[in-house]
């Protein structure tokens, strides 16, 4: 039976005993199908590329009353064109359905290439962004569904917080790097981050001066005394005072090893780092810290935290206390590191020896500092121009 199949002529339709097909007039293939129970669905039925003895498929389009006739009538006519094209409508639904989302590429990015690859503080940002960011947003998606339209939407979200924004799009291009390259699960040409502009991040550059470092010093002895938060436990306290006698990172500090401690050549040797293997070179101060430190029997760590056989992991609550009492809101434990590089430099060392301090596999990393080599030249030029305007001025000249 054919009928210009339209929601006057399908209400007209009433169930029987066994379903029976309604087949379109107007579009060859189209149909509706009544069941006994009422329930009325569209189909559409074609030839996988044509020809007599081609594979035919009839895929459901969908209820009606969840689609309208014309709804239907209009996926028919797509479908439709497809097939004249050589394409397979339900080859294609079925391949979108099995498509992972990037709630499992994100799984497989962590498990199988973040944590064998990258540094343990690398896996926990990349972990730290993916389920606070790119999860909730993206994951429940298609991983070839992702358009580049949704990607800058979340990198412009964003946009107050650039630093942030820029390293969510970083990790995003990885993953779909990840997919493209080891997984084959996307063309290298269906990659949705390529070519969005990163923002221009603004370099902080924040050193403490004397009078801060004084102000530190005398928070640190408070600390120690017990006139600040009684809760600052004095291996915070200690971390703190390393980080500014050695320029270290606070992770390395954080989870240094009384193993790596070497008293007798005066440095930490460090089995891995952000740049792996190095050895940090302790100055005398640094060295009676250490030596003053009480060790915990069981304990490897040398800054101890709270657990049994852990180290420290809240730094953070301390050194709020710390640094409001030194009146240094806006310093960060990194800049202490900062701070540590720009003395060298004012002292005169060179951009190498600083940088083989501070562990820098790049020489431009340690360029931020270059301007602050100029000091010493700075002030002996200020010196001796002070000293001939003296000079001119008693010529009678001046």
């Amino acid at each position: 039976m054919k009928i210009k199949l339209t929601k006057r002529t399908i209400d007209g339709l009433s169930p029987e005993d066994k379903q029976y097909p309604i087949r379109d007039s107007d579009i060859p293939g189209f149909s509706l199908r009544v069941y006994p129970n009422g329930r009325k669905a569209f189909f559409f039925r074609y030839r996988v590329g044509g020809g007599r003895g081609a594979k035919i498929r009839e895929p459901r389009i969908g209820d009606f009353g969840s689609l309208t006739a014309d709804q239907a009538r209009n996926i028919a006519k797509d479908w439709t064109a497809i097939v004249r094209q050589g394409g397979d409508p339900m080859g294609d639904r079925q391949a979108q359905r099995d498509t992972p989302t990037m709630a499992e590429l994100f799984e497989r990015y962590l498990n199988d290439h973040a944590k064998r690859h990258k540094k343990q503080s690398s896996v926990r940002n990349d972990v730290r962004m993916i389920e606070k960011r790119l999860n909730p947003l993206l994951g429940k998606k298609q991983v070839n569904a992702v358009s580049r339209q949704e990607v800058k939407a979340l990198h412009s979200s964003l946009e107050g917080k650039p630093y942030e924004a820029n390293r969510t799009l970083s990790l995003l291009s990885k993953v779909f790097n990840y997919a493209a390259d080891e997984l084959e699960w996307i063309k290298r040409s269906e990659h949705p981050v390529v070519g969005i502009k990163r923002y221009a991040e603004k370099k902080r550059k924040r050193y403490l001066s004397e009078a801060e470092l004084a102000r530190l010093g005398d928070a640190l002895r408070k600390a120690e005394q017990g006139q600040l938060d009684r809760l600052i436990s004095p291996y915070a306290v200690a971390m703190i005072r390393l980080l500014v006698f050695t320029g270290a990172r606070h992770g390395e500090i954080l989870s240094l090893r009384w193993n790596e401690v070497n008293f007798e050549r005066a440095c930490l040797e460090l089995a891995d780092s952000k740049t792996g293997e190095k050895d940090i070179f302790l100055p005398p101060a640094a060295l009676h810290i250490l030596s003053e430190l009480l060790r915990v029997e069981g304990n490897p760590f040398v800054i101890v935290g709270g657990k049994p056989g852990s180290h420290l992991v809240n730094i953070k609550t301390p050194w709020e206390a710390i640094r409001r009492e030194a009146d240094l809101a806006d310093v960060r434990l990194h800049d202490l590191r900062h701070s540590f590089a720009s003395f060298g430099a004012r002292a005169g060392m060179s951009l190498p020896i600083i940088g083989a301090l501070l562990g820098h596999r790049e020489t431009a990393t340690t360029a931020r500092y270059a301007h602050l080599s100029d000091d010493p030249l700075r002030s002996a030029v200020e010196s001796i121009g002070s000293e001939i305007a003296e000079a001119m001025k008693a010529d009678g000249n001046g």
